[in-house]
């Protein structure tokens, strides 16, 4: 699945193709996406001049004229600048012609994605759309801070790996992100969220940023990726230090890496360098695998 370094990594290599460039036509060859694409979207968007492209989580937003497009890249989605006569393939389910003979080209075998055209503008949106109004703090930004997880945390008694994966308290901390930033803090994935102290936290905030930043650095050798014919956005290999290498050795202090389900999600810790405190507060409500 797409998460947020592979969503900042497409914003960052489509924005040059598409800001300031007037949409010609939509060409739509399937609608049937996660929410369908209306029958009026086209004219909606045709001739109209592309002004501005944002992130929020793992959404883009692209400011037009009149309204805005939300794209979201669901289980399996992508998007690719080609040129004109560039045929499509299959699963290729929308076509963004712009006016100088680019197009923007989404993608997406399992059709969980969305592309809607919607009548707010992006900042509007923000606020008002209800897929983008209750979001929790961007992970980058100033907001998101150790003193936030802490407060955020002190009436929950969820497993802290569970705790910041919900995008009501801090957007863009997917499954390997969560397993990362724990172990870079110490902290074990199953631990209640209400028994981790400020100090916890604020090492758990700056190593969700570091793990985050360090990601989206690297998808930025891709940024090819996004304007090749033949391919689809090559996603960078992570430098992974836990997720998945269950039974392997710690790259720390050599002590096999144990997988659990917390969640319903599969989690990956080290027992040395992540004890589980033992107290009535420890969230064990996970099964090993």
């Amino acid at each position: 699945m797409p998460e947020l370094p592979e969503v900042e990594t497409t914003l960052r290599g489509i924005r040059p193709h598409l800001e300031g460039r007037r949409i010609a036509r939509l060409i739509v060859r399937n609608p049937r996406l996660r929410q369908p694409i209306p029958p009026e979207m086209p004219e909606r968007v045709a001739g109209q001049t592309i002004r501005s492209l944002r992130r929020r989580s793992k959404y883009l937003l692209i400011g037009l004229e009149h309204g805005s497009l939300l794209v979201h890249l669901g289980m399996s989605g992508s998007l690719r600048v080609v040129t004109a006569g560039s045929p499509p393939r299959t699963h290729d389910h929308l076509d963004l012609i712009l006016s100088d003979g680019g197009i923007l080209r989404f993608h997406d075998p399992r059709r969980f994605g969305i592309f809607l055209w919607i009548s707010m503008s992006p900042e509007i949106a923000l606020v008002e759309h209800p897929l983008l109004c209750r979001l929790g703090p961007e992970p980058l930004e100033n907001d998101f801070t150790g003193e936030h997880l802490y407060r955020s945390s002190r009436s929950r008694r969820v497993a802290v790996k569970s705790f910041i994966m919900d995008s009501a308290v801090v957007v863009g901390v997917g499954n390997i992100y969560a397993s990362e930033s724990l172990f870079l803090a110490g902290l074990h994935p199953a631990r209640a969220c209400n028994r981790i102290d400020q100090g916890g936290y604020e090492r758990l905030a700056e190593t969700i940023r570091l793990v985050l930043r360090a990601s989206i650095e690297q998808g930025g050798t891709t940024l090819r990726d996004f304007v090749n014919e033949s391919g689809a956005p090559g996603y960078f290999a992570q430098s992974l230090r836990v997720y998945g290498r269950a039974g392997e050795s710690c790259r720390i202090c050599g002590t096999l890496i144990r997988q659990q389900k917390i969640g319903q999600r599969s989690s990956f810790h080290c027992p040395h360098c992540q004890p589980q405190a033992i107290d009535a507060g420890s969230a064990a409500f996970f099964d090993e695998e």
